[in-house]
């Protein structure tokens, strides 16, 4: 039971625990289906730790389950299936997101790190990445600001299902086809996937930081420029 994940610095295979932990891969699984995961952020990068991602609004506060889209924000956060325990002990481990109360929405990680005990226990783990641990370590090598955010995006674009066991519930609002992004989707107010401003290649931290600085700067001015032309 897999899912490919089609990011901007290239393709993830992730193996579902379907078995271990049937709640938390049919949402995953279902989440896909209905493109949720399209064009949502790696918001959070801690090297040699965690990658985060699957909150469409990229802020690492968003995010709902599957069932909420069936049955209400009521149902916006699903309980952690707690047994059979399994460990954050390898890298390319997939975790659903703890909320803080010990629940789910649409929200995952992916270990960058080995034995992170500490994880243990407080997100869940559904998954493995089986492909595309060249790709991990890509983004693991990412340069960040002092939140963990990437200065350049870095996107799932879309999802592919390998194998599914689960039937698709009553009602689940599978679309046609994948939707385009919109452009509130792609403006991150920071260097976007594929721009290559100043050539970023590399860069350092500062140096990126200044041209994210710079970036916001001219934006600043164009948003202030339309608005005296409306005056």
């Amino acid at each position: 039971m897999a899912v490919l994940l089609e990011t901007t610095l290239g393709d993830i295979v992730i193996d579902l625990y379907t078995e271990e932990r049937p709640k938390a891969c049919l949402n995953f699984l279902k989440l896909c289906k209905i493109k949720y995961y399209n064009y949502c952020l790696v918001h959070n990068v801690q090297r040699d730790f965690i990658m985060q991602t699957g909150d469409p609004t990229g802020t690492g506060r968003g995010g709902e389950s599957v069932f909420c889209k069936l049955y209400g924000d009521q149902a916006r956060f699903f309980e952690a299936e707690k047994v059979p325990r399994i460990k954050h002990k390898k890298k390319g481990t997939v975790s659903m997101v703890n909320n803080g109360n010990l629940q789910h929405g649409s929200q995952f990680l992916i270990t960058t790190g080995e034995d992170l005990n500490y994880l243990d226990g407080l997100h869940t783990v559904f998954g493995e990445v089986t492909e595309g641990m060249d790709v991990v370590q890509k983004i693991n090598e990412t340069f960040v600001d002092k939140d963990f955010i990437p200065f350049q995006d870095i996107r799932i674009n879309h999802t592919v299902i390998l194998d599914d066991p689960f039937d698709d519930p009553a009602d689940l609002p599978v679309p046609d086809r994948s939707p385009e992004p919109t452009k509130a989707q792609l403006d991150s107010g920071r260097i976007g996937a594929y721009e290559t401003i100043n050539d970023t290649e590399g860069k350092d931290p500062e140096e990126l930081d200044e041209i994210l600085k710079e970036k916001e700067r001219l934006e600043n001015w164009r948003v202030s420029l339309l608005r005296f032309h409306r005056i």
